[in-house]
């Protein structure tokens, strides 16, 4: 391949990829919401001295796992002096209230809990992670009612194209910080380059939000991998929940690929790898999304999870401090697994992160109730935290904060049963090798 020798980030410029997009697999019929929701002011005339921070999650359902960590990181939010004391703006201090709401992995339910906190509990501020499925309806409905929100862990495709987005434009009260198909493509594809295969690989996509964006073959990771000079095979959009992949995992064996990659719903991936394994189907390498994240997807599957590596945007390896605790990474780590006595899971850092972001703001105003003025610090927000740096301001679009993965893989632990190793900073050298990156099946 003549460009080999460039990083896979200069192989394809953003330019590149934002000139491509359109209205294809990613719009979903609401591509009127921005100018829809344009006029909205967005401004309450409240005068309550009480900030009220709603936070959404799906703390139980299939989803369950990305919030597993949300307690410890609640729990300690409010210890902290800076929310225990409230925040001060200018010579007023308000006392900050924080509701938190579950979604049980419902995007309906999502709907509904974001519309409960606006209506009735007369939130100034909404955050909200994990997944389109969780992140988007609640950002609708903040979009619609002209209340700031932040979103974190979904796709940064996900969550604006397939709530309408369009180059160029931005919404008014929404932002978010996590990466995207770039970033996913920066992580893999190193990995990738440093197997000897066939350079064939296997995509398996759910027919959802998630699925869409890394499917789409201008935008999406199956882009970058051709970009790259790899061949893809496309197993087909499913229906999360399946329970039959065999004729896919058939495809797979007959066209030859020895690189596999998805971004499923953990119970599907769970029933997916081990069919795989039954039909004797083991590619090299195992990079996959969404799933394998957390220490109970692993646990679930056994065995078969070594060696399979994911991206991990936070571990305690990363060298950043908390804005609100002081804490390194690892100390911030060590205090959950200690309070705990669980195996740290990365949702935390970007849980903690969000409360971060939620006091800059709110300081940075006059008047917490104003949401519009809130909304502007948000959009205009950049600052370095226990995230890492986050500039909502530089794109790829306005409102949207880009962090950097590494490239993990699941080994036998010590502690606990696995352990998340870091094998590949090619997309974030800040981020030190603590392990060496093997096939999957050798």
């Amino acid at each position: 391949m003549a460009d080999q020798g460039l990083s896979f980030e200069r192989r394809v410029s953003r330019r590149q990829v934002l000139k491509t997009i359109g209205g294809g697999a990613l719009m979903l019929g609401s591509a009127d919401l921005l100018a829809a929701c344009g006029g909205i002011k967005g401004s309450s005339t409240t005068s309550s001295g009480t900030i009220v921070i709603g936070y959404v999650s799906p703390q139980t359902g299939a989803l369950a796992g990305f919030a597993s960590g949300d307690n410890y990181v609640l729990d300690q939010v409010r210890a902290t002096s800076t929310y225990k004391n409230g925040f001060k703006l200018g010579s007023k201090t308000y006392d900050v209230k924080i509701v938190v709401k579950d979604t049980q992995s419902s995007p309906d339910r999502a709907s509904q809990v974001a519309r409960d906190l606006i209506l009735t509990d007369k939130a100034d501020l909404i955050l909200t992670s994990s997944t389109p499925e969780t992140t988007n309806p609640v950002a609708d409905a903040c979009e619609a009612n002209g209340i700031p929100c932040v979103s974190t862990i979904v796709p940064w495709e996900a969550w604006f194209f397939a709530r309408g987005g369009k180059p160029g434009t931005s919404f008014n009260f929404t932002t978010m910080f996590f990466f995207g198909m770039q970033q996913f493509g920066e992580c893999f594809i190193p990995m990738w380059d440093r197997m000897n295969t066939n350079k064939v690989v296997a995509f398996t996509y759910p027919n959802d939000a998630d699925g869409n964006a890394f499917r789409d073959n201008k935008t999406g990771l199956e882009f970058y991998s051709a970009q790259a000079g790899y061949h893809n095979i496309d197993g087909g959009s499913y229906t999360d929940g399946t329970q039959d992949y065999s004729s896919m995992i058939a495809n797979f064996k007959s066209k030859g690929a020895t690189l596999f990659t998805n971004a499923p719903i953990p119970p599907d991936f769970n029933t997916m790898w081990k069919q795989a394994a039954q039909a004797g189907f083991k590619p090299k390498l195992a990079t996959v999304a969404k799933v394998l994240l957390f220490p109970a997807d692993t646990e679930a599957i056994g065995d078969l999870v070594n060696n399979v590596a994911t991206d991990a945007w936070w571990t305690p390896y990363h060298p950043y401090t908390s804005t609100l605790t002081g804490q390194t990474c690892k100390q911030f780590a060590d205090s959950f697994e200690s309070a705990t006595g669980k195996q740290w899971v990365q949702s935390i850092g970007s849980v903690h992160s969000l409360f971060e972001i939620a006091h800059k703001a709110f300081t940075a105003v006059d008047d917490p109730h104003n949401h519009t003025a809130v909304a502007a610090q948000l959009k205009s927000m950049n600052y370095t935290g226990i995230s890492g740096p986050l500039d909502f301001t530089t794109g790829p679009v306005p409102g949207v904060a880009i962090q950097k993965p590494v490239g993990v893989q699941w080994k036998k632990g010590t502690k606990f049963p696995y352990s998340m190793v870091v094998v590949d900073n090619s997309a974030n050298k800040n981020v030190p090798l603590n392990g060496d990156l093997v096939p999957t099946n050798p």
